[in-house]
């Protein structure tokens, strides 16, 4: 499958499509969860610096709300579609029932090249998607967060001008905000954290050395970076390799996570890191390894490039980054995948807990949103694992049964299947 031919909404059916038959889904059934609930198109006239008037176009998906309100973050990225963002709908339904949080699937998009536009360029964007999206959104119906591209003070933007339209003070709507305006301790790190915990309880499970054995990001932005200096801290593992959109760098004795971060933020790629070779993203793939961290973007690991891949664990932080038949060359090989939405569902449930404190007006120190992460992550691969075992399956293939399995008994309870 080509890039140019690649849907990852279609990847996305097929998943749940396999899902249906080992659970003998019936046809009601399968169409509800084929399909969103609600999708919206809105066109956002923005005046731009030089005084001309841009239109962007942008989408919000609400794939399912059975087990609670839509959940889900916003990306800008000049390649977004929607069919895109309808898949990453779908995956955020499973990615909440997976972690056993009460909440459904959403996503948000714009098509924009965030890199080409001023803060100021940004900030009446974000304002104009949110009165774009206002009547669809809030705690008890929809609450967005940051995605590729977004960040914390992009939240903070969308969430002041939800207050300005409702006239009332609605922290827990948007997540992923700034400390200062209610954001959770922890938030930062969360998506790389969560994959970490579940790469221990795998390395436990299957019988795997983790301490001073070589990993690789492939991806190199906030999750990789993240994924980078924790492997290190909490698991003892070393950093080998890691690349971004420009190239990457590849050290056999060793990269120090927070040295590499630093220079990538300081100078804006990895290119040049001192003591290191280049390294295409396609030779980070096939280096041999225990652990790889696909981190970028979907539709990484392909029919193409599944066959040099060359390690242990495959720890998905990247969204779909592993296309079918990329899955079963590496299922044929004896490699363990973490999925996707149960590797880097530490985000959202680290969102979840932002929700809570919103709620509570109520704020937990940054050791309890760890333990409470670590709970979260810990019980969701053993509910997987267990559930490979029962059906004598792999990790995707049992996530995919663990979190539809619970969206449908929400969607049967309420009689709308």
């Amino acid at each position: 499958m080509t890039q140019k031919d690649y849907n990852p909404f279609d990847v996305a059916r097929q998943h749940i499509d396999k899902a249906a038959k080992t659970l003998n889904l019936d046809d009601a059934t399968l169409a509800l969860l084929r399909h969103p609930q609600r999708e919206l198109w809105v066109s956002l006239p923005i005046r731009m610096d030089n005084g001309t008037v841009k239109v962007f176009q942008g989408f919000r998906v609400q794939y399912n709300t059975a087990r609670g309100p839509a959940k889900g973050g916003i990306r800008w990225h000049p390649s977004e579609t929607i069919d895109t963002v309808r898949a990453l709908a779908c995956w955020m339904t499973w990615k909440t029932a997976v972690v056993d949080i009460p909440l459904g699937g959403g996503k948000g998009g714009i098509i924009c090249d965030p890199k080409t536009l001023s803060e100021g360029e940004k900030e009446r964007l974000a304002r104009a998607y949110i009165r774009a999206i206002a009547p669809v959104i809030g705690i008890t119906k929809d609450v967005p967060a940051p995605d590729v591209y977004t960040t914390p003070q992009i939240m903070a933007w969308m969430m002041d001008e939800f207050e300005k339209i409702t006239m009332e003070c609605h922290p827990g709507v948007i997540t992923g905000k700034p400390i200062e305006l209610g954001g959770s301790q922890g938030r930062g790190d969360a998506t790389a954290r969560g994959g970490v915990y579940i790469v221990r309880e795998a390395a436990k499970t299957y019988g795997i050395e983790l301490k001073n054995q070589p990993f690789s990001v492939q991806g190199f932005g906030n999750a990789g970076q993240f994924a980078a200096i924790l492997a290190e801290e909490l698991l003892g593992m070393k950093l080998v390799a890691a690349s971004d959109s420009k190239g990457g760098v590849y050290n056999e004795n060793g990269i120090s996570a927070k040295e590499l971060v630093a220079y990538k933020l300081a100078n804006g790629s990895l290119a040049g890191f001192p003591g290191a070779k280049e390294v295409t993203n396609e030779e980070l793939l096939a280096l041999p390894v225990t652990v790889l961290f696909p981190a970028a973007l979907e539709n990484t690991i392909n029919s193409k490039t599944a066959s040099t891949i060359n390690c242990k664990i495959s720890c998905e932080l990247a969204n779909g980054p592993t296309t079918p038949e990329g899955d079963a060359i590496l299922d044929a090989k004896g490699i363990i995948v973490l999925p996707d939405y149960l590797a880097n569902a530490g985000g959202v449930t680290v969102s979840y807990f932002e929700q809570c404190q919103n709620a509570q007006n109520y704020y937990w120190d940054l050791e309890e949103v760890h333990q409470r992460l670590d709970r979260k992550m810990t019980a969701a691969f053993k509910a997987v694992y267990e559930m490979s075992q029962e059906k004598h399956t792999n990790l995707r293939d049992a996530a995919y049964l663990v979190a539809i399995s619970r969206v449908v008994k929400a969607a049967k309870l309420r009689g709308w299947c």
